[in-house]
């Protein structure tokens, strides 16, 4: 992350919504995350992209060898071409006339020293202010182009005759290999766990270690629920060679996407675990990491370089943006769901913006939607949800499948298939009907929607384009923060609001961050106590126990942190330290259903 302009990033959100962010953003220093997954997408925003721009465009087909990893290059190269360009502009820009270089001062941070000297030159005058503005536009610069790849989104692929690819032909694989080629500035952002073939695959791109001063071109970010979590992922990249750039800590449960719920450790004592070991952890990696790059007969890294520490999920106010800041002394925060509202930074189609702004707090919720099987926050009002259920009611259930970046199930073929695919809903039913599976599990299968296609259709729609095969329907996966925003926002407005500038009118009954991610748990493990199993195993119940104390622990250090805090209004700490007690007396009465 480029921290030397910004205090915050915006993170990748589904395929589609900020896939060209950086063409939004970079130009004002505001890093943000583009997911690098759908090769198809990519082409099909090159093409728009190109055609724009009047930039030369030549199709990259799927008959093409290595066509997704070129088609990653050829994309993000794209973008790095067209930041620098307009990057170069406003930096020609005349203070005069033009008032977008008066936004990029405009939108850094009030204490920042470039908008100290900003607001001098503004109150100066002749030479003087000349001289200030000619200082001024050698601090323009853009904000990192970061990349995520999911790692769980890592199919092994095929030859049209059916023979399978090399290893590093796999979707995540080439999918970096593109990144590594392409000539943009920035990080990859690794999300979903450690992937050992592809962290591995790092040692073969130059660009990932450092260099005779130290730099690293292209740094790795990990994103982290946990503090174990870091230090297992960080550990093994250490080992080849690897320094991990950031520890972009995200909450489980207060997100968008993919939830990943932690075994009720909660947001606050994660960050506390590493504000309090920050420093081992960067020495027990750099020595780890150095040990590996003597070996390698490669240039080291440098005694006092740190990963940085971000954390981001759930944030709304730029109280809790300070307070976690300077608390625990992190890098940065990240923004993401309340981007959503921000057309000048994120693509989403006028009918879906629309749909979220209507939505009720209900409509957020967390659903069985993904095909990897993992919670998944969805809105109940989506188009994607309308035609998922309008499937289902024409006996017509499951999606046409043809991008198959989820196809995963072997359970029907030795050829995987996605279990949002009509192909093994069909398949299910047919179980069904035979009395050889549940309705419960019907149910869950029937809930499963096609997020290669939902996901990516809001950037095309966006544009002004329709989606192949005319899948326009659109899949939104906001955190639950999002209920709390009612609006259509200006870029000014959203980052004024992220550094108290000024104030954003949110829903008053919006809770504290950490309440909130409370409470999303505390109804997470009430669902888990509610379930019936037919034989409550000891492991089970251990579980149950363990994430009972450990949400427990999290509130004793909660009341503890309250005591000391000076940040808010003695009418907000009034209402944190209530709702704490609530929640509190709600886990203590709970215990595991019985059989």
């Amino acid at each position: 992350m480029n921290n030397a302009l910004h205090q915050f990033h915006i993170p990748v959100m589904g395929l589609g919504f900020t896939i060209d962010s950086p063409l939004k953003v970079a130009k004002f220093g505001i890093t943000s995350v583009v997911s690098i997954v759908d090769d198809h997408l990519l082409e099909e925003m090159r093409r728009i992209y190109s055609r724009k721009y009047a930039v030369p465009y030549i199709p990259i087909l799927e008959k093409d060898e290595d066509h997704r990893a070129k088609r990653v290059t050829a994309y993000l190269d794209l973008l790095q071409d067209l930041v620098d360009q307009q990057v170069e502009q406003l930096r020609a820009e005349d203070f005069e006339s033009s008032s977008t270089i008066h936004d990029f001062f405009e939108l850094l941070p009030s204490n920042h020293a470039y908008a100290v000297m900003y607001r001098q030159m503004l109150e100066a005058n002749g030479e003087e202010q000349l001289d200030l503005q000619k200082q001024l536009r050698t601090f323009i610069q853009a904000g990192n182009i970061d990349v995520n790849i999911m790692t769980k989104v890592d199919k092994i692929n095929r030859t049209k005759t059916g023979e399978v690819l090399p290893r590093e032909y796999s979707d995540a694989l080439a999918a970096l290999r593109g990144f590594a080629k392409s000539k943009v500035r920035g990080n990859v952002v690794f999300s979903a766990g450690l992937n050992p073939a592809l962290y591995s695959y790092l040692e073969e791109f130059e660009d990932f270690f450092p260099d005779k001063a130290g730099n690293i071109a292209k740094g790795v970010i990990l994103k982290v629920s946990d503090y174990r979590s870091a230090m297992i992922q960080g550990r093994f990249l250490a080992k080849k060679g690897i320094w991990v750039n950031e520890f972009r800590i995200e909450s489980g449960l207060n997100c968008g996407g993919h939830a990943f719920a932690t075994d009720g450790i909660l947001a606050g004592p994660i960050l506390e675990e590493f504000k309090a070991n920050k420093q081992s952890l960067a020495d027990l990696l750099r020595e780890g990491c150095n040990q590996a790059l003597l070996s390698k007969g490669r240039f080291l890294i440098k005694d006092d370089t740190l990963p940085k520490i971000t954390y981001q999920g759930g944030l709304g106010n730029a109280e809790e943006n300070e307070f976690l800041l300077n608390h625990y002394a992190l890098d940065g925060t990240g923004w993401g769901s309340p981007f959503l509202l921000v057309p000048e930074a994120t693509s989403v189609d006028d009918e879906t913006l629309q749909r979220i702004i209507e939505a009720k707090k209900s409509d957020f919720y967390l659903s069985h939607a993904s095909p990897l099987g993992v919670p998944f926050n969805n809105l109940r009002t989506s188009t994607g949800e309308d035609q998922r259920k309008a499937r289902i009611e024409k006996n017509r259930p499951g999606s046409p499948c043809y991008k198959k970046f989820l196809a995963f199930s072997t359970e029907y073929s030795d050829k995987p298939i996605c279990t949002a695919s009509r192909e093994y809903q069909n398949l299910k039913l047919k179980q069904f009907n035979a009395g050889e599976v549940s309705q419960q599990e019907v149910t869950e299968v029937l809930e499963k929607d096609c997020l290669c296609e939902g996901l990516s259709a809001p950037a095309i729609l966006h544009a002004g384009e329709v989606p192949a095969r005319n899948l326009k329907a659109v899949t939104i996966c906001p955190g639950p923060n999002l209920a709390y925003f009612k609006g259509i926002y200006s870029l000014k407005e959203m980052v004024g609001h992220i550094y108290g500038k000024l104030q954003l009118p949110l829903d008053p009954e919006r809770p504290h961050v950490f309440i909130k991610e409370l409470q999303l748990y505390v109804q997470h493990l009430q669902k888990e106590m509610e379930k019936t199993l037919p034989e409550q195993t000891a492991k089970y119940t251990s579980y149950l126990e363990k994430f009972k104390g450990n949400l427990l622990d999290g509130m004793n250090y909660y009341k503890k942190l309250a005591n000391q805090w000076s940040m808010d209004t003695e009418e907000v700490m009034n209402s944190f330290k209530a709702q704490l007690q609530a929640l509190e007396d709600e886990v203590k009465g709970l215990v595991p259903a019985i059989a």
